[in-house]
């Protein structure tokens, strides 16, 4: 699709801010290979090959029977039992010796004269752990780096890195919903205050001044204490007290807008005043509107650190970079974690207020850039 002339001006224009542009092109990159975080980080295998056939637990439910085991329920994939029955096509001998059994079948010595052997074998992710996953190994929690645990383990021993990662994605998806929403909410509503004034505008003030006085954490405390903590409860809450903050922008935008030229001539032509708002005001507003998305981003991550530092963000089972933080205030004898949680928090606010600087400049008619 051919972008309009303007458009590709906008577009020259954030490209020429270097550090916006490399900012947008390393916070893509993160962004996409956290989307697939269970690739990279998972304790399940990604493809097991079982007596010729492939099956995909990242996706998939297998019992251990699937393997010729004896259990329905969900095989462990790290036993070396189960490891033995994959790698040997369910040799009943993997319950009496299946370290060995598994050495053999690594070195290529053992199956080649064993009736009924089909070799099998396990892809593994690059970190074999998951954000929940309880690390195999000796001494108290947490423990520190080594080739293990690159970024070492928790006060419960689940794997730093793979956290981040599942963390970081559920931060930016959190993020980008609530903002989204948000901003949807408070441009029209400023948008409205702002075309129509008057008792429009009148009754809307008054509106969000009181709403705007609520104690929006103890709403939060409370709703979650009756209903539970969840991941969509949390994003309607935030967007429930998130909204005003565009408003204000928005509505003093229209209000200079409203009496120009050429809303004066859309009126006279019988132009509707949705597309008068929407269509013909609301570009002129988004230089100011663009320049509070900076803030309105970085302060919901913030807030829902915030939240998960104070135990009333989200679920306890979810992989939270608050918690973390959490952690390294509980644990000063494990500095990785604090270290970890300041760098991943550093990085992903500065990339996004560096790209939303750029946005800023692209869409500002007076900057033009060579």
């Amino acid at each position: 699709m051919k972008l309009s002339p303007l458009n590709q001006r906008r577009w020259r224009n954030f490209k020429a801010n270097r550090r916006a542009l490399w900012s947008l092109i390393i916070f893509s990159v993160l962004f996409t290979l956290s989307l697939f975080a269970e690739f990279i980080a998972n304790d399940k295998p990604i493809v097991v090959s079982y007596r010729g056939e492939l099956h995909m637990p990242v996706f998939k439910f297998y019992p251990e029977t699937a393997f010729g085991g004896d259990f329905e329920t969900e095989a462990v994939y790290r036993d070396i039992e189960v490891k033995c029955l994959i790698k040997s096509g369910g040799l009943e001998e993997c319950w009496d010796d299946p370290e060995g059994i598994v050495e053999g079948i690594d070195a290529g010595t053992y199956g080649a004269d064993v009736e009924g052997f089909h070799k099998g074998w396990i892809a593994w992710p690059l970190i074999p752990y998951s954000y929940d996953t309880t690390v195999d190994r000796s001494g108290a929690a947490p423990l520190a780096p080594n080739g293990q645990n690159l970024l070492g383990t928790d006060d419960t021993k689940r794997d730093v890195l793979a956290r981040v990662i599942y963390g970081f994605r559920l931060s930016i998806m959190f993020t980008l919903i609530v903002t989204t929403l948000a901003s949807v909410v408070g441009i029209a509503a400023g948008a409205l205050q702002g075309y129509f004034g008057g008792w429009v505008d009148l009754i809307f003030q008054r509106v969000i001044e009181i709403w705007g006085a609520v104690p929006s954490l103890y709403i939060i405390i409370i709703m979650f204490a009756i209903l539970g903590r969840g991941f969509w409860l949390l994003v309607f809450l935030m967007v429930l007290f998130g909204w005003m903050a565009l408003v204000g922008v928005v509505r003093a935008e229209f209000l200079r807008a409203r009496n120009l030229e050429y809303v004066r001539a859309a009126k006279a032509l019988g132009v509707s005043n949705t597309v008068i708002m929407f269509r013909h005001m609301l570009p002129n507003a988004m230089v100011a509107t663009v320049t509070m998305l900076p803030f309105i981003v970085t302060g919901t991550i913030s807030t829902l650190a915030g939240l998960d530092f104070l135990g009333f963000g989200l679920p306890s089972s979810s992989p939270s970079l608050g918690e973390m933080t959490l952690q390294a205030k509980q644990n000063l004898q494990a500095p990785w974690l604090a270290f970890t949680a300041f760098f991943t928090f550093a990085a992903m606010l500065s990339l996004l207020v560096f790209i939303f600087e750029g946005v800023r400049d692209a869409f500002d008619p007076r900057k033009t850039f060579s």
